[in-house]
C-alpha cells in the first residue's frame, strides 16, 4: 500500500515537471526576441523558432527509438513514443503552414489577408524556394502521417522513415541557402543543422518519454555520447559558416549578422559549460543508478529549455540578411 502510493506520488511529480518542457517554447520566442534588438530578422523567425524546436524533437524521438532498437525491454512503449511524435508532428505541420503562408506572403509583396490561394499555389509551383518549402511541407506530412498510424496499430514499428523525412524537412531550407554556392556548402549546412536538431531534440524526447531512475541510467549515456559528437558537429560547421558569411571580425559587431553569430557563439559556450558539468556529475550518477527519476528529469528540462533559446538565436540568424 505505502509502496504504492509512493509510486503514485512520483508519477505525479514527474508529469507535473515534463509540463516545464513547454517552456522551451518560450525560451525558442525569447531567443527571437534577441535576435530583433541585435538585427532585422524576418517576421517567419517566430513562426520558425517553434518549427524547428518542434521539428528536432521529433527527430530526437526518432533517434531515441533507434537507440532503444536492438534492447530486450525498452524503456519506452511503442505507444508512448508514437503518441510524442504525432502530436509533435501536428504542431511541425502547423507551424511549417503558417511559416509557408508568411514566406509567400513576402514573395509575392502581398499581406497575408490579400494572398489568396491562387498566388500561394503559384509560390509553391513557380517559385524555387516555394518548392523547396513545399517538399519540406510533404515530408513533415508524412513522418506526423507514419506516427499517427504507428499509435494507432499499437505496433513496434522501426523509425528509420521518421528520422528519414524528419532529417529532409529540417534540412530542406538551410541546404539551399547561402551556403549552398560554396564547395560542399550544402553538405556543412545539412550536418550542421541535423546535429544541432540531434542534441537538442533526443534530449527532450528523453525528458518527456522516460519514467524510471534505471531508464534514465541506461538511456543518459547513451545520449551523452551522441551529444559530444552533435557539439563537435555544430561547432566545426558553425566557424565555417560565419567565416564564409562574414568579411572581417570587425563584422561581429557592426552588422546585426555579426552580433548575431556572436552572441550565438556566447550562448553555445554557456551550454557547453553545463553540459560539460554535467557529463562529470550528472551522467556517471545517473548511469550507476545514483540519481533519482525526478532530478534527472529537472536536470533534463534545464538544459531543453537553455537550448530552445539558442534554437531562437539561430532561428534569427537563419532568416536574417
Amino acid at each position: 500500500m505505502v509502496r504504492a502510493a509512493q509510486a503514485e506520488g512520483l508519477i505525479t511529480v514527474l508529469v507535473a515537471r515534463r509540463r516545464w518542457l513547454l517552456v522551451a517554447a518560450v525560451g525558442a520566442l525569447t531567443g527571437v526576441a534577441a535576435g530583433w534588438l541585435l538585427a532585422a530578422p524576418d517576421p517567419s523567425s517566430w513562426v520558425r523558432a517553434l518549427s524547428l524546436c518542434a521539428g528536432s524533437t521529433v527527430l530526437g524521438a526518432a533517434a531515441v527509438a533507434a537507440m532503444m532498437r536492438g534492447d530486450r525491454r525498452p524503456d519506452v512503449s511503442p505507444t508512448d513514443l508514437w503518441r510524442l511524435v504525432a502530436a509533435l508532428g501536428g504542431l511541425w505541420l502547423s507551424a511549417d503552414t503558417v511559416q509557408i503562408v508568411l514566406e509567400a506572403s513576402a514573395s509575392v509583396g502581398e499581406p497575408v489577408g490579400a494572398l489568396g490561394a491562387r498566388r500561394l499555389v503559384d509560390y509553391l509551383g513557380g517559385v524555387g524556394t516555394g518548392r523547396i518549402t513545399a517538399v519540406a511541407w510533404l515530408c513533415v506530412a508524412a513522418c506526423t502521417t507514419f506516427a499517427a498510424v504507428a499509435h494507432r496499430s499499437g505496433t513496434d514499428r522501426s523509425a528509420a522513415p521518421v528520422l528519414v523525412t524528419a532529417g529532409l524537412a529540417l534540412i530542406a531550407r538551410p541546404v539551399t541557402g547561402h551556403m549552398s554556392q560554396q564547395p560542399l556548402g550544402s553538405l556543412l549546412d545539412a550536418a550542421h543543422v541535423v546535429a544541432a536538431a540531434l542534441w537538442f531534440g533526443t534530449l527532450a524526447a528523453l525528458a518527456a518519454l522516460l519514467r524510471s531512475r534505471g531508464a534514465w541510467a541506461r538511456q543518459l549515456p547513451r545520449y551523452s555520447t551522441l551529444a559530444l559528437r552533435c557539439v563537435a558537429v555544430v561547432a566545426m560547421t558553425g566557424v565555417v559558416d560565419a567565416a564564409v558569411r562574414l568579411g572581417s571580425m570587425s563584422d561581429l559587431v557592426t552588422t546585426g549578422y555579426g552580433r548575431l553569430v556572436l552572441t550565438k557563439a556566447v550562448l553555445l559556450a554557456a551550454l557547453l559549460g553545463l553540459a560539460l558539468w554535467w557529463r562529470r556529475g550528472w551522467v556517471p550518477a545517473a548511469g550507476a543508478h545514483r540519481v533519482r527519476a525526478e532530478v534527472s528529469l529537472r536536470n533534463a528540462v534545464i538544459e531543453v529549455c537553455a537550448m530552445s533559446v539558442v534554437f531562437g538565436v539561430a532561428a534569427a540568424l537563419a532568416t536574417s540578411a
